[in-house]
């Protein structure tokens, strides 16, 4: 039976017809949806507008980015001067404390006081000793701002006077060994900090408030013996001083010339989850002393937080302690655990340059809106000539498409197929004359009608399944219906082609019909013609050879079972049962003498044998089948391994009908019983098929032999084989 073109085709034509029969049936239709000319214009315009306002906020960024980094360097400029001036402030307080230890008449007194203060008879001496440091440690005092030089701070008569800054000079002991008159006593906290300090290092003291409400900080630096090499083990005591640093370190906070009004320079901290204001915070209005402020680190946009946090950096829209928003320049001190922190309120910094910058968005986005308008009404004008010239266009469309509709009619109807349209609702959208035929009505009149109305619901039935089918692969299917009417028999090959929604237009189902009766009676015919003919010569070997009669049967019966199995076409598996059928009948041309004899078979006798397959090749090689049954039938006696004959060859250069002959001759052969031998049992066989694989017979095929025998009850579909045993 004719089963139309392949998948592949259908699939292929169909989509080449789909598109074709959509645009000849859709080119002049009314179409629904935005009209391009006024789509992509309106498209230009609106990326215009979007380009256009990106390009301005880019600017207005840039123009904000600039003035930022400006501040950014300016307070860097300032952040920078002032951690330098308080690192060398820093730095020379260790510096003054460090001469004093280089002095050699320090570092010989100290070292005698501690060598002779047990002996009673160096008292006198001792005590000149202490006095001579006493003196030099007021004048260094004095000098490097140690001492207590205001007269506010002297004690009233008769009232105890408590030093609260002064140099005074430790032995390894923990003793005073001498300190300038002002110097604070060496006790508590003080004690606590000199005594921690490393032995032949130098520190400087965390700041603190003394009792006075001062700011306070305290120096240490080590003091070694004289002319010592200054390792550790030459340590023989330490100059610690104690100083109110109010007076010179917070004047250095302040930047001169700076013009900012709300500039503020502090020395931050950190101290545990806070930050702690080493420096007072002073604007109009405010009190501030020293250490007086302290913050949470995770109060949020902290600039403080921020600047303990990184050391070193800028950073703009943090808030101060107050809220207020302000730029930030931060850095490390080198000479003590602090961050110098240098801030501007961000209003006085980029206020004025927001404002502008908002204004300059303003006028740029108006420039913008009237180049818009500009556009809209010169395209707006364009489009109004546009569209009278369209009218006039559409018009002759019009009378254009009804002649195309018409032509296309014409061409339809004078095919002698039936061809029609079906949209996703049934209805009919075209229909040639040829469609029309079987309906009683024009093409016309069936025109939006039901398909179900036209044909009644049992013959619409079929092409409705079958458009379902197109609709959800979403590809052509080819379809060949059988129909029976009133004793008369109809074949009819239909193709159903889904066609792809358009605008204007509803998706349906182009529907091409032949009528194939003629072909497919013939072809039967044909067919039934060849199966007389291979049984008449089937028959004929049967006859002439009893011993093997219906051997060449029941090889076709395993062929056509293991051609199956491997999945082949139906082509091929006719033709591996064809041929098999076919695979004695060479037999004919050999003595009936020889073929029944049970002694041995002479070399010229076996060699008759042999070549019986290549003459049944050679008698039926005129005669015309649908595969190739007689290149199968010169194939069969090849081997995988290429040891056969009548070519050699080898592996997959042998028909794989051929292949599947060979094993099943060999199977059939093996079990069936012969004028000189009895046949042996199926498992022996298949065993001996086995040890074949790779050399005689195609392992894959032998695979699927096993695989019908024991999985798809070959076995007893071969027994009337086996009980001719």
């Amino acid at each position: 039976m004719d089963q139309g073109p392949s998948p592949a085709q259908s699939t292929a034509n169909g989509g080449a017809r789909g598109e074709s029969a959509a645009g000849m049936f859709e080119s002049g239709a009314p179409r629904r949806g935005f009209d391009l000319k006024i789509l992509f214009p309106a498209i230009i315009l609106i990326v215009l507008g979007v380009v256009g306002i990106w390009a301005i906020n880019r600017f207005v960024d840039e123009e904000r980015e600039r003035e930022l980094t400006q501040w950014q360097v300016r307070l860097g400029i300032v952040a920078d001067s002032r951690a330098a001036e308080v690192n060398r402030w820093l730095a020379g307080n260790l510096a003054d404390l460090n001469a004093l230890a280089d002095n050699e008449s320090v570092q010989l007194y100290v070292g005698s006081i501690d060598e002779f203060s047990n002996d009673p008879e160096q008292r006198e001496q001792v005590e000149g000793f202490r006095q001579y440091l006493r003196n030099l440690l007021l004048v260094a005092a004095m000098r490097g701002g140690f001492g207590e030089a205001d007269q506010d701070t002297q004690p009233n008569f008769n009232q105890t006077r408590i030093g609260t800054g002064g140099i005074l000079i430790i032995n390894n002991d923990g003793a005073v060994v001498a300190a300038s008159p002002d110097a604070p006593p060496f006790d508590g906290a003080l004690r606590d900090f000199v005594t921690a300090v490393a032995p032949g290092a130098s520190a400087t003291g965390p700041l603190t408030v003394d009792s006075r409400g001062e700011a306070t900080m305290t120096f240490v630096v080590p003091l070694f013996a004289v002319q010592s090499d200054q390792a550790t083990s030459a340590q023989i005591g330490r100059i610690v001083g104690v100083k109110r640093v109010a007076r010179a370190l917070y004047p250095l906070l302040r930047q001169p010339g700076d013009t900012t009004r709300t500039a503020t320079t502090v020395l931050l901290t950190k101290v545990g989850d806070k930050v702690a204001y080493l420096s007072p915070v002073r604007r109009p209005g405010e009190t501030a002393e020293p250490l007086g402020l302290t913050m949470e680190l995770s109060t949020p946009d902290l600039d403080a937080a921020y600047a303990v946090t990184v050391g070193n950096g800028f950073a703009a829209g943090n808030r101060d302690y107050s809220g207020r928003r302000v730029l930030v320049a931060a850095r490390a001190i080198s000479g003590a655990p602090w961050v110098l922190m240098h801030t501007v309120e961000y209003e006085e910094a980029l206020g004025a340059a927001d404002n502008r910058f908002r204004a300059l968005t303003v006028m740029l986005g108006l420039a913008l809106l009237v180049i818009a308008v500009a556009i809209i009404a010169v395209w707006r004008h364009g489009s109004s000539r546009r569209a009278s010239e369209a009218a006039s266009r559409a018009q002759l469309l019009a009378h254009q498409y009804e002649a195309q509709k018409d032509l296309l009619q014409l061409v339809t109807d004078s095919q002698p197929t039936s061809i029609f349209i079906l949209d996703n609702q049934h209805r009919y959208r075209f229909a040639n004359a040829q469609a029309s035929k079987a309906t009683g009505i024009t093409p016309g009149e069936m025109l939006n009608k039901d398909i179900a109305a036209v044909l009644g619901p049992a013959s619409a039935k079929r092409y409705l399944e079958l458009n379902e089918q197109a609709l959800k692969a979403g590809a052509a299917i080819n379809n060949v219906a059988r129909l029976e009417t009133e004793g008369d028999r109809k074949v009819l090959q239909s193709e159903h082609i889904p066609l792809k929604e358009r605008s204007g237009a509803t998706a349906g189902v182009l529907t091409v019909e032949h009528d194939i009766t003629d072909v497919v009676t013939e072809r039967e015919k044909r067919a039934r013609t060849l199966q007389n003919l291979v049984k008449t010569l089937v028959g004929v070997v049967d006859r002439r050879d009893p011993f093997a009669a219906n051997h060449s049967t029941r090889v076709a019966r395993v062929a056509r079972a293991v051609a199956r199995e491997m999945g082949l076409t139906e082509t091929e598996t006719d033709t591996a049962e064809i041929a098999a059928n076919l695979l004695n009948l060479g037999k004919i041309m050999i003595p009936p003498e020889v073929l029944a004899k049970t002694g041995d078979l002479t070399e010229e006798e076996r060699r008759l044998l042999r070549n019986s397959v290549q003459v049944s090749a050679d008698m039926i090689q005129e005669i015309e089948f649908d595969g190739p049954v007689v290149e199968t039938l010169r194939q069969a006696q090849e081997r995988w391994d290429g040891s056969g004959q009548p070519r050699g060859l080898k592996g997959e250069e042998t028909l794989i009908t051929a292949r599947i002959i060979a094993v099943a001759n060999a199977l059939v052969g093996m079990i069936s019983d012969r004028a000189f031998r009895q046949g042996m049992s199926m498992d022996s066989a298949i065993e001996i098929l086995f040890k074949e694989a790779g050399h005689a017979y195609d392992r894959r095929v032998v695979a699927a032999l096993v695989n019908y025998l024991d999985n798809r009850d070959g076995r007893a579909q071969l027994a009337d084989i086996a009980a001719a045993q």
